[in-house]
């Protein structure tokens, strides 16, 4: 018989605050707003020496770290293809069609992706907890659950497996 084993990890303070937008229906862009972001994530594997899938103390701080970097910033697509984002002296200017917003570069975060969905927001920390854990610990696990919730229970999840 053989054991599967995962940890899961949704902590309170997992949790950031963010305005984005995104568009959909081809090209409707929707207007600028906020989400109180909550994060949870799971990681399956084998039992390590320790008796650990992995250390819940790795896996919160690292996770802790990519949370704290975009609490309370817009969050901004820079693969988008009809949203340009440019920065320039100290501003992001952002266009979509007729709309412009200039927003103060310290308060921007570009993501390499093609939209802020709650999805892609999930994939984009996993991707960053991923890096941060092979750096910690010289591994990658061998599946990881990201769940990005907006809304109170609009959850968007991103699964990575090399199962």
């Amino acid at each position: 018989m053989s054991s599967n084993y995962r940890v899961r990890i949704e902590k309170e303070r997992l949790v950031f605050s963010a305005a984005h937008f995104i568009t959909y229906d081809g090209d409707v862009c929707e207007p600028l707003h906020g989400h109180n972001y909550h994060v949870a994530a799971e990681v399956r594997g084998p039992l390590d020496e320790n008796q650990y899938v992995i250390d819940f103390i790795v896996l919160r701080d690292a996770l802790q770290v990519i949370v704290d970097s975009l609490d309370h910033r817009m969050l901004l697509p820079t693969g988008h293809p009809t949203i340009s984002v440019i920065q320039q002296a100290g501003e992001v200017e952002v266009t979509h069609g007729q709309r412009r917003w200039v927003f103060p570069q310290q308060d921007c975060v570009l993501l390499p992706v093609p939209n802020t969905t709650a999805e892609v927001l999930a994939r984009h920390i996993g991707g960053e907890l991923l890096r941060k854990l092979q750096e910690q610990v010289g591994t990658r696990p061998t599946y990881l659950s990201i769940a990005v919730d907006e809304c109170d229970g609009q959850w968007g999840i991103w699964e990575s497996t090399d199962e």
